[in-house]
């Protein structure tokens, strides 16, 4: 479990540090996004990591490897959305940005070494491919809710849907790193 620790707190650190670029550079503009328009943000980028796994070239320039990134940056905002509201105009300073996605990172941490656990890494023999259509499979669970004014019957709400896409998106950086 020492390994999986390291390497996820890697993959989180290398999401947090260019969440912390863009926060200096475009402050915190995001914060007047409602939940539903991130997680279309997230579904954009979960599509197109299926596209070009399966077509295998880009036309702009970027990979894989960035879209998780924007999905695990993506899924705290949206925690910080579901967790503080929508406002009208940025109310966090960066630090403080920066310090409430670190937080939301931090939850599904906690969450992935429970998880862990139980299921005994499962995770080490998915491939990437299958971490991407479990992400995009929460999105429309997510979709699904949202639609639904978040009423659920006997499933669990939004905000374990995106931790989990937190930790899908981590799991799918670490197999990346591994060669995967």
């Amino acid at each position: 479990m020492d390994r999986t620790l390291q390497q996820y707190d890697a993959a989180t650190a290398e999401c947090l540090a260019l969440f912390t670029k863009k926060a200096q550079d475009y402050g915190t503009a995001w914060r007047v996004l409602r939940v539903p328009s991130l997680t279309d943000q997230i579904l954009i980028k979960a599509q197109r990591i299926r596209t070009l796994q399966e077509i295998g070239e880009s036309h702009v320039g970027e990979g894989v490897r960035p879209e998780l990134v924007g999905i695990v940056n993506y899924a705290a905002m949206a925690l910080v959305q579901l967790a503080r509201g929508v406002v009208d105009a940025p109310d966090l300073s960066a630090d403080e940005a920066c310090a409430e996605v670190q937080q939301r990172i931090q939850q599904a941490r906690d969450l992935m070494t429970r998880k862990n656990h139980d299921y005994g890494e499962a995770w080490r023999s998915m491939r990437v491919s299958s971490l991407v259509d479990l992400i995009l499979m929460k999105l429309l669970r997510i979709k699904s809710i949202e639609d639904n004014a978040g009423r659920t019957l006997v499933s669990e709400g939004i905000d374990a849907n995106f931790l989990d896409i937190i930790n899908y998106g981590v799991f799918a950086l670490i197999r990346m790193d591994e060669g995967a």
